[in-house]
């Protein structure tokens, strides 16, 4: 027998015995659907889709970063709720940050300049808001002393 028609014959899938047509092979391709369970959660939650999202990077304490690459997110702002589908991966600081710089970097260099003063705005604000409580006075008389000089709004003098 010619070694390269045994070699077609041995890669072909026979599904029975002998006797039985060979049938070729069928990729079968993965169909992801979303969980039924999941869904009808996130419509009790009232969480709506939030498309166009890139990356996601969450902070850990212990100084790991696990991050999104082109999550499903859905969120209900007003829960403060928010659902996050996809594959984390996990990675240093480092990694995230040049990751962050880089996507950044696509938008130009007066972003980074808008963004630092965006943050030193914010801190300048929190700094600031300490100052609202000196405008509120002091209370003349305490609310046990108010308490104990009770007055008879019926009585007549």
């Amino acid at each position: 027998m010619n070694p390269e028609k045994l070699a077609k014959l041995q890669s072909q899938i026979r599904t029975g015995g002998k006797g039985t047509p060979r049938r070729k092979v069928r990729a079968t391709k993965a169909v992801t659907k979303e969980d039924p369970k999941i869904s009808s959660t996130l419509r009790q939650l009232n969480a709506q889709p939030i498309a166009d999202v890139e990356v996601i990077n969450m902070f850990r304490e212990d100084g790991r970063v696990i991050g999104f690459n082109a999550p499903r997110l859905n969120a209900n702002i007003h829960a403060n709720t928010f659902v996050i589908a996809g594959k984390p991966e996990e990675k240093s600081p480092e990694q995230a940050l040049s990751e962050m710089f880089s996507r950044m970097g696509s938008f130009g260099p007066e972003s980074l300049s808008q963004l630092a003063k965006l943050t030193e705005g914010f801190q300048a604000g929190a700094s600031g808001a300490g100052d609202v409580d000196d405008d509120i006075p002091d209370l003349v008389e305490s609310g046990e002393g108010a308490a104990d000089s009770k007055t008879d709004l019926n009585a007549t003098d």
